[in-house]
């Protein structure tokens, strides 16, 4: 398997940048081809902007979508763009890892998925019609694709279950897994989620190497989740929403995946 790391800690000797080092060698050593994408390292620009289409000209309205997919389409990109977006479709696998700052993913990363997401790569793909609305939510380029978040929080698993006070790491994490990931159709593993990291001593770094190494050895085998797919039948098109009969009178983020999955 072809596994991409995408990772994103600024010090390479904290938590992170050692798991990253472990995941690296761990997937090597079972025989899996390796490219991380170390986003500090690269000193990557995450900011969408006018340099990410080379063939803008100075004066033109910049519009980020149009912009992007012209600059996709015509072979015009910012070659750091290009380069990733190669990754991308040699990788049978994508880890994004990296710690829970403010509820979400550290700003570089996010600048990682605007720019590399061009528009004709991740999104803006796919007929509209009366019941096929574009090539997203479990259909689009990243399909057959499998996608995994490690990552590391400071809090109690507690603070992150269903009554905890953060909220739900589920709910959390929806925006990514499903918005980020599924929608340009990656299958979507359950996140490894290490937890109190300011508290692991020697003794548990090893348990936390030995626990993320047994998720790894899974990375072809683990069931996904259940996201529902857009254009498979379960929502009204082109309302979008969720047919009345499948999760009757309930509301929330967890109607978007199946219970009884086939």
């Amino acid at each position: 398997m072809n596994v991409l790391l995408v990772h994103a800690h600024p010090e390479p000797h904290s938590l992170n940048g050692s798991l990253a080092h472990f995941t690296v060698q761990h997937l090597q050593h079972s025989g899996h081809g390796v490219q991380v994408s170390d986003l500090y390292a690269m000193q990557w620009k995450a900011t969408l902007d006018t340099g990410d289409d080379l063939a803008f000209r100075a004066g033109e309205h910049f519009d980020p979508s149009a912009n992007s997919k012209r600059a996709y389409d015509t072979g015009m990109q910012s070659a750091d763009i290009t380069h990733e977006q190669e990754k991308l479709r040699w990788a049978d696998a994508v880890i994004l890892q990296f710690p829970l700052w403010w509820f979400s993913m550290p700003a570089i990363l996010k600048g990682w998925i605007d720019r590399v997401y061009a528009c004709g790569f991740a999104y803006g793909v796919g007929e509209h019609s009366d019941t096929h609305w574009g090539d997203r939510y479990g259909e689009g380029l990243l399909s057959g694709k499998r996608a995994m978040l490690v990552i590391t929080a400071g809090g109690w698993a507690s603070h992150y279950a269903p009554r905890g006070i953060n909220g739900a790491m589920d709910d959390i994490l929806f925006p990514i897994q499903h918005g980020i990931l599924f929608y340009p159709g990656f299958d979507v593993l359950p996140p490894h989620v290490i937890y109190r990291t300011g508290k692991i001593d020697d003794a548990g770094f090893e348990q936390v190497r030995k626990e993320l190494g047994q998720r790894l050895d899974t990375l072809g085998t683990t069931t996904p989740i259940a996201f529902r797919k857009q254009n498979a039948g379960d929502y009204n098109i082109p309302e979008l929403t969720l047919r009345t009969d499948l999760a009757p009178g309930e509301t929330g983020l967890g109607i978007h995946v199946r219970q009884d999955p086939a």
